[in-house]
């Protein structure tokens, strides 16, 4: 058999220490990721090897030649561009001879029992086996099941934590029979999990999955780039060690000269021709290159210093990496995750601050305090996105530094010259950041239409109508007066998808943002008359007929809120009386807590009750969501406003279908059918729904968090909207809330959330998948598990903390109660 070693990647994530070389070539206890590889391909039998190279490929032919040093045989697969995973190897095919073939990463450091694996693959008799690997952490992998019998049943590339439902995931070792190239296209992007892999399962092809017990870390990650070199050191990788071991984890390579005063507490490892002097201290997990100079009272921990660098005296390195031919001077510190790129020189008394990248062949002058990256910061948080966009504190984590990086980022994803809409809610601190969002956007080549102040619904919809490219909306976080959110929007006015955020993302991260040109700067303009074509447009949308000849009375509460600015020209037009309260901008309390917004719904309620209306409605202070309160004065709860406007909408219609979170009671299907209405469930993510609802049968969606999405008029959530439509129901249908409330099953619904560590969450839900056992399970999000008639538990991830939450749903509330206590014991017990 021949192996097939792909180390084309560029290693984005990695850099500054991949800006000028190849991932592959990246040194793990001073030897390449790839020559680790290597060598383990050559204990298990496999001496004739093909390499697909394609970023800065003859770095890596002239570092193996043909691979004589290391008593294999090389040969190269050069592509011109990027071919993706199957397409690299179909370029390798004619080196391949018609024979059972193995590929492997380059950039991924293992011990896999190889040979164990091919004689799995043989005895199976499969088309493809694929090596697996339980991890903490999947969401940058290919999650995938198997049967008893290691046959693949379902597998997810790359998933949310709402998609995760095992911990077991692709680590892109594959055996191969050569048939199953012929599924792959020559000459073009291919990749085996996105493209190959899901049309060989749908063809029934054998795809068998070989659950390895060895070690396996995808250098992909700083942090993971860090544990790799420990996990050699403390011998948790089996890897021959170059050198000779001083004492008990003091490993020290050929010609190292260390002073017998110099402090040693291993496992460490000195390279070649080091140099350690009197009075310096190396710590645990600290990694010495070949030809590295460290000076009396330098303080290394957890320090990987690649070749011919120089470490003065009193330095202080901790938990970083520094790349070749770098100098640092007398008494610099450079603090935990700093990266600091080759041939850099860091100056005396300098200070590089945890999380910094310092890009190659750069100076930092003696004396500086470096707390951003050499041009511009870098993040620290574990995801830029959470479940509201890019949220924090005010000033605090989200500043106007911050906001302009993240604009800028988001210019860099769009084409120069497109145009993007900016908008805020009332208060001071959006209208700060809106100011420096608009800078960043215009000097990035990108057109800004400035709405101001803007409810968001009419934001997204201008940005849709005006055929933008997209759209930033800076509004303060709901309940907490001290944060504040920035969403971004897509060309449809909805949330970023998952892989949108994910490249704007890598932009951020990577620091790399596109500037234009003098000639090139964009326009700021102040499109005219937006609330009068957004009133005009929802009029031609939104069925009204009846509401003058019903004569109702409804109480609105603004909230101090944008939709007081839309609302007046609605209600003029619409032929309703209406008492409104909080009709105006409140710059200084632009959000409430959950008890403010309580105690101004029960006023809404008294409001309702002594002045005999219809209704009431609530919105919030941006005009996305809305609570209702029925003609009693009585707060209808969100998911049971949900389930009557559902009522309302299916009632009249009498056909089509719904588009609703997984997390929704199912006495909705029970009201839709009832209708002739069918249920199209989504995912919990916002973006999801919004796409949901595009298809052309789809008559009403809600997130069953008082937004509702009016398909007739937008694909986005819109409290203004939904208003309007509830309007025209209720008068037509001559019936009051509660007696629509009263009509419909009562729900017994209850939701708990659990703590849950990050390393745990994959775990977790591979356990809740294995104690699901053969009931049926549905992984719309998360993992549904239905109880036959007893009811249905719903276990899901939270994308943004370290926890799990249940939802559980029964026949009564102590069948639910039961439910969800059961569950939940499955989950701590994963996770303890």
């Amino acid at each position: 058999m021949k192996a097939v070693v792909m180390a084309g990647g560029e290693g984005t994530r990695l850099r500054p220490m991949t800006a000028n070389q190849p991932k592959p070539l990246l040194p793990v206890v001073n030897k390449p990721i790839m020559e680790h590889v290597l060598r383990l391909l050559k204990r298990h039998g496999f001496t004739e090897t093909v390499v697909t190279v394609q970023f800065l490929a003859a770095l890596v032919r002239n570092y193996f030649g043909d691979g004589e040093e290391i008593g294999m045989a090389l040969s190269y697969a050069t592509e011109e561009m990027p071919l993706g995973t199957a397409g690299s190897v179909k370029n390798a095919q004619d080196a391949l001879r018609d024979d059972r073939f193995l590929v492997i990463s380059g950039d991924a450091l293992t011990d896999i029992d190889l040979t164990e694996m091919v004689r799995f693959h043989r005895e199976n008799g499969a088309l493809v086996t694929i090596g697996l690997k339980r991890v903490p952490n999947p969401l940058e992998f290919g999650i995938i099941i198997v049967d008893d019998d290691g046959r693949i049943q379902r597998f997810l590339e790359k998933p949310t934590w709402g998609q995760v439902f095992s911990d077991t995931v692709n680590t892109g070792i594959y055996v191969m029979e050569p048939e199953v190239l012929d599924h792959v296209a020559a000459g073009e992007s291919v990749d085996w999990s996105g493209d190959v892999f899901p049309k060989l399962l749908a063809e029934g092809a054998p795809l068998y999955g070989y659950v390895a017990d060895g070690y396996w870390e995808d250098v992909g990650t700083h942090e993971s780039y860090l544990k790799s070199q420990a996990d050699m050191l403390s011998g948790k990788i089996q890897v021959e060690l170059d050198g000779f071991e001083m004492s008990p984890g003091v490993w020290v390579g050929e010609g190292a000269e260390v002073d017998p005063e110099a402090i040693l507490k291993g496992p460490l490892y000195i390279g070649d021709y080091a140099k350690v002097e009197a009075g310096a201290e190396l710590r645990e997990f600290t990694v010495l290159g070949s030809n590295v100079v460290v000076k009396e009272g330098a303080f290394l921990h957890r320090a990987i210093v690649h070749d011919n660098v120089f470490v003065g005296p009193r330095t202080n390195l901790r938990g970083c990496v520094v790349g070749k031919n770098t100098d640092i001077m007398a008494a610099a510190r450079v603090e935990e995750g700093a990266i600091i790129g080759d041939e850099c020189v860091i100056e005396a008394e300098a200070y590089i601050s945890s999380e910094v990248k310092v890009y190659p062949f750069k100076t930092i002058e003696a004396g500086a305090v470096v707390n951003t990256s050499v041009i511009w910061e870098s993040r620290g948080q574990r995801t830029l996105f959470g479940p509201r966009g890019v949220s924090g504190l005010v000033n605090v984590e989200i500043t106007p530094e911050l906001a302009v990086r993240l604009a800028s980022a988001y210019a860099t994803t769009l084409k120069k010259g497109t145009g993007v809409t900016a908008s805020r809610d009332a208060s001071r601190a959006a209208r700060t950041l809106k100011r420096a969002v608009q800078s960043a956007l215009t000097s990035s080549a990108i057109n800004v239409q400035d709405l101001e102040a803007c409810p968001v619904p009419v934001a997204r919809y201008e940005t849709a109508r005006e055929d933008c490219s997209g759209g930033i909306v800076i509004r303060t976080t709901p309940g907490d007066p001290q944060g504040v959110d920035i969403l971004f929007l897509d060309e449809n006015g909805a949330d970023l998808s998952q892989s949108a955020q994910r490249k704007l993302e890598r932009v951020f991260s990577r620091q790399e943002y596109r500037r234009a040109f003098p000639g090139e700067i964009a326009e700021l303009t102040y499109p005219p008359r937006v609330f009068e074509t957004y009133a005009r447009d929802l009029f031609r949308c939104i069925d009204t007929r009846g509401v003058r000849e019903a004569e109702l009375k409804i109480v609105i509460d603004c909230a101090g809120g944008t939709a007081s600015l839309v609302l007046p020209q609605l209600l003029g037009r619409v032929g309703v009386e209406v008492l409104t309260v909080n009709n105006r901008l409140d710059e200084v309390s632009p959000t409430e807590t959950l008890a403010e917004r309580m105690r101004d719904l029960q006023r809404l309620g008294d409001l309702v009750s002594s002045s005999r209306a219809a209704f009431g409605v609530r919105f919030d202070t941006v005009g996305e969501r809305v609570s209702l309160v029925n003609e009693n004065g009585e707060l209808i709860s969100d998911d049971r406003g949900l389930l009557v406007v559902l009522d309302l909408v299916a009632a009249e219609r009498r056909g089509g279908r719904v588009a609703l979170p997984v997390t929704t009671t199912r006495v909705a299907e029970q009201v839709c059918r009832f209708h002739g209405v069918q249920v199209e469930w989504t995912s919990t993510s916002q973006d999801v729904l919004t796409k949901a609802t595009t298809a052309d049968d789809i008559i009403f969606a809600g997130d069953g968090r008082g937004g509702f999405v009016i398909p007739e008029f937008s694909p986005t959530v819109d409290g203004i909207a939904a208003f309007m439509r509830l309007l025209g129901l209720v008068a037509r249908t001559r019936l009051t809330l509660s007696q629509i409330d009263q009509r419909i099953p009562e729900a017994h619904l209850l939701k708990r959330s659990v703590p849950t560590p990050w390393a745990a969450k994959g775990s977790v839900m591979r356990h809740v998948v294995e104690a699901a056992g053969d009931r049926t399970i549905d992984t719309t999000d998360g993992v549904r598990v239905v109880e036959d008639d007893a009811g249905w538990v719903l276990v899901l991830p939270d994308p943004a903390e370290a926890v799990t939450h249940l939802w559980a749903e029964g026949t009564d509330r102590d069948s639910a109660q039961a439910l969800l206590e059961s569950w939940a014991g499955v989950v701590e017990a994963a996770g303890s």
